[in-house]
């Protein structure tokens, strides 16, 4: 971002009835039924949702059994998909399966402690909030979040599970100061009168969610702004394991190295290490040492130890950006069984994570998102 002058920035979230969503929750909660059986397997699981269809594939070495159908049902069923009308149902799609075992070329390097893919991750904090996150993705995440709460709780019972929100705030400098725009598409009920469901989401969701003092008379919500959204989930468009990368990240802020985490289990570091460099960045940023941080991680398939190591401070240090990487460096073991062992990943605590971000939620499963190194960091930099 500017550091100078007005600017505006956006991040978007979607509901755990998008179909995308859909996917990723339900190769989480396949990962998670067998983590819980079995802490040595390889897991890569991926899904395919569409209209009465969703297709489970990908590498899955375990000793265990998992019942992958009603893993599935089941995940669809707690969304929120219940009905046939809705073009997409728990009872009634299909369920298809493709696994294949992990390839043993590359357990040779993974059950010896080493990373289970090249690759880089990056982790990103900052003071915009007290989740030490940008404040625009945090937001879009609530208002998405307050969507399928309204919903479930049936004080808008016309929802349907489907929906998108997006949050523009206006920026001075590296201060939020308003939002500039909302926008909320809610899949709803064919009856419902489009004037009322517009007045009911301005209330109950988005002047709920948004706080009074970023609110003003220009600010505009955009509310199914083609003014019906009664089509949605897997019968209106497919969805894939990994397509809302930035939305299970920052919101676009900071830089992303592209691999996605639901699926895959922890000697994956496509999602450990990004775990890892979030937990190392919200420290740094809660002891002090800078205002915004970004850190990125590289590993080499099978090799134990990090290949490069990237501090930006985009300015904000409080000491030098070299003596940060030191201190990092001592204080986190940055290995793969390292970052499992310290952040306690061997738990079926995924499905959670699969949707309204894996970041800035200071839930007690989040490990990555403590701040019990913030001390530690401050007094070995002498702030």
């Amino acid at each position: 971002m500017s550091a100078e002058g007005k600017h505006l920035f956006t991040s978007e979230s979607v509901t755990e009835g998008h179909p995308d969503k859909v996917a990723d929750q339900i190769s989480d909660a396949i990962l998670d039924a067998i983590i819980a059986k079995d802490t040595n397997a390889r897991v890569a699981c991926e899904t395919l949702v569409t209209t009465g269809l969703a297709f489970v594939t990908g590498e899955i070495t375990t000793n265990c059994y998992a019942d992958i159908p009603s893993i599935v049902r089941n995940t669809i069923r707690e969304i929120g998909y219940t009905r046939a009308k809705y073009g997409f149902d728990c009872e009634t799609c299909a369920v298809v399966t493709s696994i294949d075992e992990q390839s043993p070329d590359i357990a040779l390097g993974v059950d010896t402690g080493g990373a289970g893919d090249q690759g880089l991750m990056f982790g990103y904090a900052c003071r915009e909030t007290p989740e030490l996150m940008p404040l625009p993705i945090i937001l879009a995440h609530r208002l998405a979040y307050r969507l399928a709460e309204v919903r479930k709780q049936k004080i808008l019972d016309y929802l349907r599970p489907d929906g998108k929100t997006q949050v523009t705030i206006e920026y001075f400098g590296d201060r939020p100061i308003r939002v500039h725009n909302a926008i909320v598409a809610a899949q709803h009920n064919p009856k419902v009168d489009i004037k009322k469901l517009r007045h009911d989401i301005s209330e109950i969701v988005i002047d709920y969610i948004i706080p009074e003092q970023f609110r003003d008379k220009n600010t505009v919500y955009y509310i199914n702004p083609t003014g019906k959204f009664v089509s949605g989930g897997p019968l209106a468009d497919s969805g894939m394991t990994g397509r809302k990368i930035i939305v299970d990240t920052y919101g676009g802020v900071g830089s992303h190295g592209g691999g996605c985490f639901s699926g895959k289990d922890p000697s994956k570091v496509d999602r450990s290490a990004s775990y890892m460099a979030r937990y190392i960045a919200k420290n740094a940023v809660a002891s002090g040492l800078a205002d915004k941080i970004e850190i990125q991680l590289a590993y080499a398939i099978g090799v134990v130890e990090p290949v490069s190591v990237f501090i930006n401070t985009m300015g904000t240090a409080k000491i030098p950006e070299d003596r940060i990487k030191e201190i990092v460096l001592s204080h986190f073991n940055l290995t793969p069984r390292g970052i499992i062992e310290h952040l306690k990943l061997l738990r079926p605590i995924f499905r959670n994570t699969a949707v309204y971000g894996h970041f800035g939620r200071e839930e007690e499963d989040f490990t990555w998102e403590k701040t019990d190194m913030a001390a530690t960091l401050k007094s070995e930099a002498g702030l």
